[in-house]
């Protein structure tokens, strides 16, 4: 087992054990986990780099990304969109296309030696949303119901629509980038070049010419996977044939098999999105007949655990990424990159997104300002920090890691203080 994986099963370990004190001190999980993280590995960050390039650490980084995912999907409350349907269509067709666009400018423009797809990458790693770095914002009691409710169904659902997109976009950069040798010689291209292109374009064939069907065949399996199992739960659980112990453990391995079985070479699909739309199909179809439209609390228990647990060795693999970043130096223009996708390269495109709807201006503002970015960063980044080559990866882990300290500073410890402090001073006029 590699030291890494070691050192991080330790770290939770120990955070397990202070966490109720440290979370009553105002010292959450992620930040925590990152500390240790670094501390980690400082005695060989080389090795660390070495470790979180490898193949067997992007597989279980997939993994982690297929249950999150599924996680997401399962935890809107009241019905599919949670009741703000037309708010949340404006957000993710709208807001986060237009995010994505001005992201995409800014990395080719700042990002050292970034291509325009090694600036799609970024712009994929950068602008998803997700509250595991300021889980209090959601708690709290001083954000209104509605606000809350909008975020976290925006949060649930736009980093499930990017994953096709970011995989489309790491598929190109790398065969751009494996291709560049071959067409600067003159010569013929060798045995040994041929076969270093031949991974890469089977992944740039499948990811572009493949797509369409890809996409199909990961909708039909999420669908009929999440749905047929849903509706399979809620009959078994109205006659009492089992108990919410027992679909705990379904819950749990619904986004595995949804995952395995996309990714089956006979299918060649997205796993992420079938662990995306199986969530969303089983959220649905488990809760069709129930007047609150949610899934039981004693029901989520399990998958909720392991994924924060899965989610703290990714903030713990991130802290010691910052070590190896910080070490290496920072370029001043990622830094700039990474303040702008927290900053106006939302907040801007949400804005213009509310705008004609039923959300108040100070409630568009509120919303565009709290885009916290957390583990789908990471995920995002350790892949495409493991597929791309020396140069492309150091930009890519670079602005992911400067993007969700930014976002523990900013969404984790700055927010929650003006968020009481405004909405207290709007409830003292009224």
């Amino acid at each position: 087992m590699p030291s890494v994986v070691l050192f991080g099963l330790a770290a939770i370990i120990l955070w397990s054990l202070v966490a109720h004190r440290f979370e009553r001190w105002g010292v959450a999980g992620p930040a925590g986990l990152m500390l240790l993280g670094a501390l980690s590995v400082i005695w060989d960050v080389d090795a660390f780099g070495v470790t979180i390039d490898s193949h067997l650490a992007e597989k279980v980084v997939e993994i982690i990304l297929a249950v999150l995912l599924f996680v997401d999907a399962t935890e809107v409350k009241g019905g599919l969109f949670g009741g703000e349907g037309r708010v949340i269509a404006r957000l993710v067709l709208i807001g986060l296309p237009l995010s994505l666009v001005l992201a995409v400018a800014s990395g080719f423009f700042l990002a050292p030696g970034a291509g325009i797809l090694v600036a799609l990458v970024l712009a994929c790693v950068l602008m998803p949303t997700d509250f595991s770095s300021a889980a209090q914002l959601l708690r709290g009691r001083h954000l209104p119901e509605r606000t809350r409710q909008i975020l976290n169904v925006e949060s649930g659902y736009n980093d499930g629509l990017i994953s096709p997109l970011f995989s489309m976009a790491l598929a190109a950069a790398v065969f751009v980038f494996a291709l560049g040798p071959i067409t600067s010689d003159t010569i013929e291209v060798t045995d040994e070049q041929a076969s270093q292109l031949e991974g890469p374009a089977e992944e740039f064939v499948v990811a572009f010419f493949n797509a369409v069907p890809a996409t199909v065949n990961a909708l039909i399996v999420g669908i009929v996977l999440g749905a047929g199992i849903g509706l399979l739960v809620a009959f078994v659980r109205r006659r009492e044939l089992a108990n919410a112990v027992g679909v705990r453990y379904i819950m749990l391995l619904v986004p595995l098999v949804a995952y395995g079985i996309a990714t089956l070479p006979v299918l060649g699909a997205n796993g992420f999105v079938a662990a995306f739309v199986a969530g969303i199909a089983y959220r649905f179809a488990r809760t069709r007949n129930l007047p609150e439209r949610e899934i039981d609390r004693s029901e989520l228990l399990l998958i909720d655990e392991v994924g924060t647990l899965t989610a703290y060795f990714v903030w713990f693999v991130v802290g010691g990424a910052a070590v190896l970043v910080f070490t290496t130096g920072v370029d001043w223009r990622i830094v700039l990159l990474a303040f702008l996708a927290l900053t106006v390269l939302r907040i801007g495109p949400v804005y213009l997104s509310l705008m004609g709807s039923s959300v108040a201006r100070q409630e568009r503002l509120t919303i565009g300002a709290l885009g916290p970015r957390g583990t789908a960063s990471i995920v995002f980044g350790l892949l495409a920090y493991n597929a791309l080559p020396e140069g492309p990866d150091d930009v890519v882990l670079s602005a992911t890691v400067l993007v969700v300290v930014g976002s523990i500073l900013l969404h984790g410890v700055i927010a929650p203080f003006a968020v009481r402090r405004i909405y207290r001073d709007a409830a003292a006029v009224s």
